[in-house]
């Protein structure tokens, strides 16, 4: 197992209408080929404007499998290119977390 974990970073004021447009058309299609969400949140404390969401995956390879199909789908393309303007994000950091051998979750 391994765990994807995706820092964006807002503009200003502009978090809540990304959340709004993602929550509507791009989470859907995630969902659909990505499946393990393991959450979504924001940030209040440290560094502000930030949305993290978590993915599960069972491997790099499977990752990499359901990021390919869901990249092939029109609706994830639209929701790509269909975004609030100016686009409301300064910044993504991914990374990719992989348990220890004592980790309640594997």
């Amino acid at each position: 197992m391994i765990l994807e974990v995706r820092t964006y970073t807002a503009y200003p004021g502009k978090a809540a209408q990304w959340l709004e447009y993602y929550e509507k058309h791009g989470l859907p299609v995630q969902q659909k080929y990505l499946g393990g969400l393991v959450g979504f949140f924001t940030t209040e404390i440290g560094a502000v404007n930030q949305i993290v969401h978590m993915w599960r995956y069972e491997s790099l390879a499977d990752r990499e499998t359901r990021r390919a199909a869901m990249a092939k789908d029109p609706a994830w393309q639209a929701y790509l290119h269909n975004g609030p303007q100016p686009h409301p994000l300064l910044s993504q950091e991914s990374r990719i977390l992989t348990p220890t051998a004592f980790s309640p979750m594997k």
